[in-house]
């Protein structure tokens, strides 16, 4: 089984926007989806996946899997 395509939302795409300051990219967010630390079950069969940031920071990503991944928002 290969990759799955990954498409953001354009909530996703703009939140990516304003988080940049805090060293989040859409690279980051690949790499945690793809191999997450954690991964959590949220509302409407969401995953939520955790990873570091930093020492002191997780990011949360909250998306969607079927035939590709859709991610929702970070």
């Amino acid at each position: 089984m290969g990759i799955k395509e990954v498409d953001f939302t354009t909530h996703a795409e703009e939140k990516l926007k304003r988080l940049t300051g805090l060293g989040v990219t859409k690279e980051k967010v690949l790499e945690i989806v793809r191999k997450p630390e954690k991964i959590v079950y949220g509302q409407y069969g969401r995953r939520i996946a955790q990873g570091l940031l930093t020492g002191e920071l997780m990011l949360r990503i909250v998306y969607e899997e079927k035939e590709k991944i859709v991610v929702i928002t970070a």
